[in-house]
């Protein structure tokens, strides 16, 4: 028997390496069994070689559990090793130095295993002792049995095997008792090495036997030894993708389209990457695409190996080029990853390219499931734009198709403004928004309907990307941002019916009667929109409306997010209705106004005298008359506010007021509760 310290320049290697891999110590059993995997290889290519001659009958590499003693076993029929081969590839860790080790790598647990081959020295996060009994499949070999308990000390012995190969005891810690379980060890074995080249097998299949289950005589092999991205596409049907990916998301809807990748210089790279219907669930489809290296699993969290963008993307990479612990920081410096994720970009944006031309029809029939995924390529890699914006299409509200070239073309000559800019009109609710839509329409316009989870941010990129051609100013509007007549003005404005204080007088009336909505603000005014247009419409600002929508996507504009919602109620001058409210509004408040309407322009001519004399003075303006003038103003205020306590009287009493209010309100579904009711039993008085 032999004792002796494990060769590294430090006495606390296993404390390191609990401490620093804690919070990834799961991935012990990949480790082991990637070691498994690798002697078991080597073996077949020594036959392959003709430097063993020996059988090799079965290869299955085999996880057993025992609870009673708390061992977690992993064996298998591989090369094995001799007591010098232990020796050296485990008494023998070599470092520089146990300082420069410890510095170095302290916050980077990944990179201890990834640059030193620690890989079986990673059973011991989870172990307080660990056993290697191995017979080498060289003749004559002696088996031998290692042991050590999580300190540099260990044991080397001879011992008995029957057969060759490593058996690997991991007698599991207090701890970590979880890796005891049945199931967590069956859920370990499928993350990371479902898709391994060698039989895994832990335990026996069960089947359900006079009501009990019950287990069988047959393997429970837990991996698929040629998993589809190993294959040639000419080998493969669309079936055969398409069961993949039911295997891989179970519950999933089918795939869109899929690309096999397969490359071999300047670096090598398997894998297949589906397409997934994206609707707008943006973050819940991030992270599906799991990342190997040489059938390992790695991780499904691929950000840093791929575009943001194409984190939505489905399916599985293969590269030995990758390494399998590193660090993040190593991933994005790595010149392999860099090469990988632009060709893996040029890769989608061709197949993208390709289904275009190739059937125009079923890419439109596509667009829905797909727009977001490109939308999302559009807003967060410039790379992408070139060749991802020829494969945008906008959709307008009659479900037609067009590219942005094609749309410009439509649009130019109808949709361009007195000032030269082009306008895009949107919706992004054609039910909510029929009414403006229809108006658009009225007029011979196209609306475009934009209800995708990142529109709002698509239309700032679309109005900047399409006016950089130099040729044309773009401009998108909402339909409901303004009246149609200020959505695209062709000409001056309309002149107004109504002198100024008969719009104000009439603006105050409508103002005292507007609803107190939680985080929304009215603002009244009146301008004339032609007879036949509705006597009251609501508008709302789209730079601010979008300010707040982009809001909620960008944290660094949450204070949009603080802000109310702010809206234009416009009452038509030229309505008949509003005219004859006008004219009601003269006729039933001049009397009480006409005193206020005097004192009002005494008092307005003192305060501007005051004002004048107090501009010529400056910092020599009289105190005395300061405070004239400071009365004057709260006097002014006082006569208002009783002006506009006449007008909210009238308005109060006034149905057809409140009627105009409700009906805008009900058009833009913000009329409910009380005031819902409130419109439902004046509705029916009317109609009596």
């Amino acid at each position: 028997m032999q004792k002796g310290n494990i060769g590294v320049t430090t006495e606390n290697i296993f404390p390191v390496i609990k401490k620093f891999l804690y919070s990834d110590h799961e991935i012990f059993l990949r480790e082991i069994i990637s070691n498994a995997v690798d002697a078991t290889q080597k073996l077949k290519t020594l036959q392959e070689r003709g430097e063993y001659s020996g059988e090799l009958g079965d290869l299955t590499i085999r996880v057993s559990l025992d609870p009673k003693k708390k061992t977690l076993t992993v064996s298998d029929r591989g090369i094995g090793m001799t007591a010098e081969e232990i020796d050296k590839y485990i008494n023998q860790i070599a470092f520089s130095g146990a300082t420069d080790f410890l510095e170095k790598f302290k916050d980077n647990a990944n990179a201890i295993i990834g640059h030193f081959g620690l890989g079986f020295y990673s059973s011991f996060m989870v172990s307080k002792k660990v056993e290697v009994i191995s017979l080498s499949y060289k003749e004559g070999s002696q088996a031998v049995k290692w042991s050590c308990d999580g300190t540099p000390e260990f044991k080397m012995e001879d011992s008995k095997k029957a057969d060759r190969g490593t058996d690997i005891v991991m007698h599991i810690d207090d701890e970590f008792k979880e890796y005891l379980e049945k199931y967590k060890i069956e859920q370990l074995l499928k993350k990371y090495c479902r898709f391994l080249p060698v039989k895994i097998a832990f335990g026996k299949k069960t089947e359900w036997k006079d009501g009990k289950e019950k287990e069988t005589d047959e393997d429970n092999v837990i991996n698929s030894l040629e998993p589809i991205w190993r294959s040639k596409p000419a080998d493969l049907k669309d079936e055969d993708y398409k069961k993949f990916y039911r295997e891989l998301y179970p519950g999933y809807d089918e795939p869109l389209f899929w690309i096999h990748l397969n490359v071999d210089y300047p670096f090598n790279l398997t894998g297949v990457l589906y397409f997934p219907k994206i609707k707008n669930d943006l973050d819940l489809r991030r992270n599906k695409i799991q990342l190997y290296c040489n059938q390992v699993f790695v991780t499904d969290s691929v950000e840093n190996i791929v575009p943001d963008f194409l984190t939505l993307l489905h399916g599985v990479i293969d590269s030995p080029d990758i390494p399998l612990n590193v660090s993040r920081s190593y991933l994005q410096s790595d010149s392999n990853v860099k090469k990988i994720s632009k060709y893996i970009t040029k890769k989608v944006s061709d197949r993208l390219d390709s289904i275009f031309k190739e059937d125009r029809k079923a890419y439109e029939e596509k667009w829905d499931d797909l727009k977001l995924f490109i939308h999302y390529g559009l807003l967060s890699e410039p790379d992408f734009w070139d060749k991802g914006s020829k494969v945008t299409l906008l959709k307008d509200t009659e479900g037609k198709y067009f590219t942005l070239e094609e749309y410009a073309t439509l649009i130019k000559d109808n949709q361009t403004d007195k000032d030269s800019t082009l306008v895009y009109l949107y919706s992004n609710d054609a039910v909510g928004q029929y009414t403006y839509i229809q108006k658009a329409k009225d007029h011979g316009y196209s609306v475009l309907l934009m209800d995708g989870q990142l529109d709002t941010a698509l239309v700032g990129l679309l109005e900047q990307k399409l006016s950089d051609n130099g040729k044309e100013h773009v401009r998108f509007s909402r339909v409901d941002s303004d009246t149609i007549s200020r959505l695209i003005p062709k000409k001056e404005d309309a002149q107004e019916v109504l002198d100024a204080d008969e719009s104000a007088n009439l603006s105050s009336a409508f103002k005292s009667q507007m609803p107190a909505l939680e985080k929304s603000e009215f603002h009244v005014e009146v301008q004339p929109m032609g007879a036949d247009e509705q006597p009251a419409v609501i508008t709302q600002s789209e730079y601010m409306r979008r300010m707040k929508e982009m809001s909620k996507l960008q944290a660094g504009m949450s204070f949009y997010g603080e802000m109310p919602d702010m809206y234009s109620f416009i009452l038509n001058s030229d309505h008949p209705v509003v005219s004859k409210i006008n004219a009601e509004l003269k006729e039933q408040t001049a009397e009480a106004l006409k005193p206020i309407e005097a004192e009002l322009k005494g008092l307005r001519a003192r305060q501007a005298a005051l004002r004048d004399e107090q501009n010529k003075e400056k910092d020599k303006f009289p105190e005395e008359q300061k405070k004239d003038l400071e009365q004057t103003d709260a006097d002014i205020k006082a006569q208002e506010d009783k002006k506009n306590d006449v007008l909210a009287n009238f308005a109060k009493s006034e149905d057809k007021v409140h009627h105009l209010i409700d009906l805008a309100l009900l058009q833009n579904g913000m009329l409910r509760g009380e005031a819902l009711d409130s419109f439902v039993k004046r509705s029916i008085e009317l109609i009596k």
